[in-house]
């Protein structure tokens, strides 16, 4: 299955899910954040990431350049209060 199809599926199961008034908020939401300009501002594919060095679990700070010395990096990102 392409991503493409996950994707729809994904908003599909949502649509199903969030109630009405709920979604008309999030999608009032989604389109303000685009007309700020916030689009225009964020990375692109292919433009390269600027260094980095997030804490890790231990609160000890990881440099990005570091680990991609080792090898190529993935970012993994997860929502929620920290």
């Amino acid at each position: 299955m392409a991503l493409e199809d996950t994707l729809r599926g994904i908003r599909g199961a949502s649509a199903k899910r969030i109630p009405a008034d709920k979604a008309t908020i999030m999608h009032r939401a989604t389109k303000n954040l685009r007309v700020s300009g916030i689009m225009d501002r964020v990375i692109k594919v292919g433009d390269r990431l600027p260094g980095f060095a997030p804490p890790n679990a231990y609160g000890l700070d990881v440099r990005s350049s570091y680990l991609l010395a080792k090898g190529p990096l993935v970012l993994t990102f997860f929502r929620g209060a920290w």
